[in-house]
């Protein structure tokens, strides 16, 4: 139990920090930057699986019909999260991509209310309340519905729970979930190189190695993340999940002098405030 969560903290952490590393693409098209993650990352895999000796696993794999689908939903939803998390990083909202992670527990928690049947107190339902309202306010105060944030955090929270059920290697997983949407990745690549607005011409020097890296940050995390999240509870999970929008938070404001609306700061009060209220029901059912 300790190790698995040692290992989904980790994850946390390093996607923490991803937005600066992110930054450094940010003369490419997202969704080029999102191919070539994807591409990158499922050639990373199979060096692991490799290495490992693990490739008869992906055989097995592609034989289960029924498994193979279900891996291929996981990597549509981390398709959707990869892509809309490159987005809102390369176009100055990386404040909203951080606020995403924050609600992304609450998500998590309810989902394993309703899917797994994991049972919350009366204090977490209020926390659960709390970060709903601090949700609301910008939708209250602007009519603006938080929809970027909304995509991260959903799509995310749908690749956990379905992540969850799965009992296999976390390469093997990984590995076929980027398999199942590669070849639209490739052909993304492909039109992007011929209409020049591809990696050739538009980066320099060292930053082409920026691409390739892309697979070992990407799959770096997701490997601790699939070790750990099988033997944890998706309410835990919830928790650890908010050292990620943490530091992304600090690097919004510090690093890249995003602004925070007031309704942005009552937002992020609230949900802080629910993940106080949950971290000491979470303490008091252990001392039970």
């Amino acid at each position: 139990m300790k190790r698995s969560a040692f290992y989904v903290s980790m994850c946390y952490v390093l996607w923490g920090l991803l937005p600066i590393y992110w930054k450094l693409m940010s003369d490419l098209d997202p969704v080029y930057i999102l191919c070539s993650r994807i591409v990158w990352a499922l050639i990373f895999c199979f060096i692991i699986l490799c290495l490992k000796k693990e490739v008869y696993v992906i055989k097995n794999i592609l034989k289960d019909t029924r498994l193979f689908i279900h891996l291929a939903v996981c990597g549509i939803f981390l398709t959707i999260n990869w892509g809309s998390y490159i987005w809102a990083v390369n176009t100055g909202h990386v404040l909203d991509a951080s606020l995403a992670y924050f609600i992304n527990p609450i998500i998590s928690i309810l989902l394993g209310f309703i899917i797994y049947r994991e049972k919350l107190n009366v204090l977490q339902w209020i926390a659960v309340a709390t970060a709903f309202m601090g949700i609301l306010i910008p939708v209250i105060r602007e009519a603006s519905i938080p929809y970027i944030a909304l995509i991260i955090g959903g799509s995310f929270s749908l690749y956990s729970a379905f992540k969850k059920k799965i009992d296999i290697s976390s390469e093997a997983s990984n590995f076929t979930e980027t398999l199942a949407v590669v070849p639209f990745a490739l052909i993304g690549i492909l039109l992007f190189e011929y209409k020049g607005m591809g990696a050739i011409g538009n980066l320099r020097g060292l930053n082409y190695v920026l691409l390739p890296l892309s697979g070992v940050v990407t799959s770096v995390p997701l490997l601790f993340f699939a070790s750990g999240i099988k033997n944890i509870s998706m309410s835990l999970s919830g928790i650890l999940m908010y050292i990620n929008p943490t530091l992304q938070f600090l690097v919004g404001v510090i690093l890249y002098n995003e602004s925070l609306a007031l309704s942005d700061i009552m937002t992020f009060v609230f949900v802080w405030f629910a993940l106080i209220l949950f971290i000491i029901s979470n303490k008091k059912d252990r001392l039970k």
